[in-house]
């Protein structure tokens, strides 16, 4: 693979078609079979609509509501990034909408998918995607007591229940959103109940165990993080959130993690879990490793029995309680050897103090 190819790889959708095979490092392989319905035959398509949050650069979101919401319901609110190195894709291309559609039917959610500036080559450099994003996420807060511009979100968003998403580089975003609410806040009262981080687009200089050393590879992750964030080196908090000395701040209470096996940025993914722990936040979280995937599988085939589960998991992580964790999987074995190739749960002790 020359240098142009894997560039090209990068450029065109976030190391989408890497398929580089890291394996597991002290862990043991496990499968689970979750029951799972297929998505064929779908019939109930939510409702969508386009809103500007920012006119003063035409940005917009997309808005969905699952078909036959009530008058008066209350449902979980998802404020979801999209993916693509910060340089391609948005809320409004199929790719995004067709899974958005899906998640919200299964899910029963109302959702955000919020379009922020994309860098090119000589504009928009980081952190003008972040700006954006937060300037959206505030906008959503700005409808937490009712009173907000969209009758959607006033009506129907349980803002008991915000779920910050992302695939990607908008995993990436959805981070530091978490993590700018930890630091600065927003609306007052405006709070995240759980994140969910699908392929987050972290790395660092050097190679973390299980990590890619191939210098190629690294080189060209190096090249395209730094067309989007010249003055950004490889260590820097926004792309290796290990370095960030805030990172004990993120502020949600549970968070959820899906890694794939052929993906290269499957260790860092890991490894920001990891690294959460060590820091001192105090959630739960839950990181699920695919089998035989690579990265954002899931956008690439809605219909796959990956796709399905992996969408299942985030309606259960949404919809459950989580008072005992008690939903969570228990890791399996069965013959279909389909899913998951590591996995693992933090749940933190409870304190036996009176």
């Amino acid at each position: 693979m020359n240098m142009q190819c894997i560039l090209s790889s990068i450029i065109f959708f976030c190391f989408l078609t890497f398929t580089v095979n890291i394996h597991p490092v002290n862990s043991d392989q496990l499968a689970y079979d979750g029951s799972v319905e297929s998505l064929m035959g779908t019939e109930t398509i939510p409702e969508s609509k386009d809103i500007v949050y920012k006119p003063e650069f035409n940005l917009s979101a997309r808005l969905y509501l699952p078909e036959n919401t009530a008058e008066s319901q209350k449902l979980p609110l998802l404020v979801y990034y999209h993916g693509g190195g910060f340089i391609i894709e948005s809320p409004f291309s199929s790719t995004y909408h067709n899974f958005l559609n899906v998640l919200v039917s299964e899910a029963n959610v109302i959702a955000v998918s919020v379009e922020y500036r994309l860098s090119s080559p000589f504009n928009n450099k980081l952190p003008v995607a972040y700006d954006d994003s937060w300037t959206a996420l505030e906008w959503v807060a700005s409808h937490l007591n009712g009173d907000g511009p969209e009758d959607w979100l006033n009506q129907h968003a349980d803002f008991q229940r915000v779920f910050l998403s992302g695939d990607s580089a908008g995993a990436n975003i959805a981070h530091q959103m978490a993590l700018r609410l930890g630091t600065q806040g927003t609306v007052e009262g405006f709070a995240v109940s759980g994140m969910i981080l699908c392929h987050p687009s972290f790395w660092g200089q050097d190679a973390i165990p299980g990590e890619t050393t191939d210098t190629e590879i690294r080189s060209a992750v190096a090249l395209s993080w730094l067309s989007v964030c010249p003055k950004c080196m490889l260590d820097h908090p926004w792309i290796n959130p290990a370095t960030d000395l805030s990172l004990a701040l993120v502020a949600t209470p549970r968070l959820q993690v899906f890694v794939s096996e052929l993906d290269i940025l499957q260790e860092r993914g890991w490894y920001y879990a990891q690294n959460l722990r060590q820091s001192g936040w105090s959630g739960i979280q839950e990181v699920i490793d695919f089998l035989g995937e690579g990265h954002v599988f899931h956008l690439k085939n809605l219909t796959s029995r990956n796709s399905s589960i992996l969408r299942n998991r985030i309606a259960t992580f949404i919809n459950e309680k989580w008072s005992d964790a008690s939903f969570l999987m228990e890791p399996s074995r069965d013959s279909s050897n389909f899913m998951v190739s590591r996995r693992a749960l933090y749940i933190p002790k409870v304190s036996s103090e009176t």
